[in-house]
């Protein structure tokens, strides 16, 4: 795996004794991997990550593992507020939703993967669930790294959590304006996986964000914020394989 160092400017101590315990995904979202490094190493964007992995799986390290990448912005996981001390973050070359929803070549899977393994090699701290995309954690503000992204084929080579989602089905839903116990339960097991949620009893639009998030990682045949049949018993498959 070739490493190239391109040192960026953004990034700060992360705090004393912090865990680092999050291994966090994203993609680019722009038109060329020189782009995006530019900008990640641009002291006026105020941006960065540890690594960028571009399409043919060559690797960049922006910043130290030790230091803080500035890459999460306003997120939470498992109650946790400042992604950023406790994250290594990686930016995939990919023009994501803006640009057409490009695959991700096998040569860069390959690379993010072995990248990701070497990771959790030197931070144990990171378990499965504990790897996860921007979206996972920003649901509100990110779609990165996409419903495209191979997450049954990272957790095959044992980075991060997958189940089988269960198929679509005709059934009752869960949607937008929804009220009372279904709800409840879902927010609590949603709440339950990491995700930043409330447990309200009502489906409110921060709900239809979470299970729009959780569908991108974990039941991407189908985006769109409603909590159909599929979209629970795939979450609670996941609850038990993690239980």
């Amino acid at each position: 795996m070739q490493m190239i160092e391109r040192p960026s400017p953004n990034l700060d101590e992360r705090p004393a004794g912090g865990p680092i315990d999050i291994l966090l995904m994203h993609y680019t979202g722009m038109e060329s991997c020189a782009a995006a490094v530019d900008r990640l190493c641009d002291g006026a964007a105020r941006v960065s990550s540890h690594y960028v992995v571009d399409e043919q799986g060559q690797v960049f390290q922006l910043v130290p593992e030790a230091m803080r990448a500035w890459h999460a912005g306003v997120s939470s996981w498992m109650g946790a507020t400042d992604i950023n001390a406790r994250s290594i973050g990686i930016e995939i070359v990919n023009g994501g939703h803006d640009f057409g929803s490009p695959p991700y070549p096998a040569a860069q899977m390959a690379t993010v993967t072995q990248l990701s393994r070497e990771i959790l090699s030197r931070h144990p701290r990171i378990t499965p669930c504990r790897v996860i995309g921007h979206s996972d954690v920003a649901p509100a503000r990110k779609a990165d790294p996409g419903e495209w992204f191979d997450w049954a084929g990272l957790a095959r080579a044992g980075v991060g959590v997958w189940v089988e989602p269960e198929e679509i089905v005709d059934g009752p839903v869960l949607s937008l304006g929804d009220r009372g116990d279904p709800v409840s339960e879902l927010q609590f097991a949603l709440g339950s996986y990491g995700y930043g949620i409330e447990v309200l009893g009502r489906y409110d639009e921060t709900t239809e964000q979470v299970v729009t998030a959780f569908q991108r990682h974990f039941r991407p045949a189908r985006v769109d914020g409603v909590a159909d049949l599929s979209t629970v018993i795939t979450l609670q498959k996941l609850l038990a394989a993690v239980a």
